[in-house]
């Protein structure tokens, strides 16, 4: 099990979180993004720099996540594509994308993506609150409890 980071658009305090949680826990963590990324260094952290191009970093995670790994992106679409193969999504507000959840946030996100391509305006996310870094932390942490083996 390891957690890949869709790291272009991650929040600063949810990487924070995450390189907190994977030198804690000893979870691999891989941070991708079409740029380069400093993290500290440590066997559990890793930092992958692919192409520019539209969708290229999410492609990237989604060739490479593997049944049991969990992804952290707000990019629905990516996260549907993790789970069907077998992975899990956490968005940076603490929503784990599932299954039993994905066809509907799929659907909603499309709908939205459609007014929006017809000139109405759907507004775009609240900036990320200490109430959201909470529940991404509480979420994570569950997470790991239940799939990550303990670190050595």
């Amino acid at each position: 099990m390891q957690i890949w980071v869709d790291a272009d658009a991650c929040p600063t305090a949810i990487k924070d979180i995450l390189v907190r949680a994977a030198m804690r826990r000893g979870v691999r963590t891989t941070l991708v993004a079409n740029k380069t990324l400093s993290v500290p260094s440590s066997p559990h952290l890793a930092t992958m720099r692919v192409g520019q191009g539209f969708d290229v970093v999410d492609e990237t995670i989604a060739g490479l996540v593997q049944p049991g790994d969990l992804v952290i992106t707000a990019d629905i679409p990516l996260a549907a594509k993790v789970i069907e193969r077998g992975g899990l999504g956490l968005n940076p507000r603490g929503e784990l994308y599932t299954t039993d959840n994905i066809g509907a946030r799929l659907t909603m996100r499309n709908m939205l993506d459609e007014l929006r391509s017809t000139g109405v305006s759907t507004g775009g996310p609240a900036p990320l609150s200490l109430a959201d870094r909470n529940a991404f932390a509480n979420q994570l942490d569950r997470f790991l409890s239940a799939h990550a083996k303990p670190a050595p």
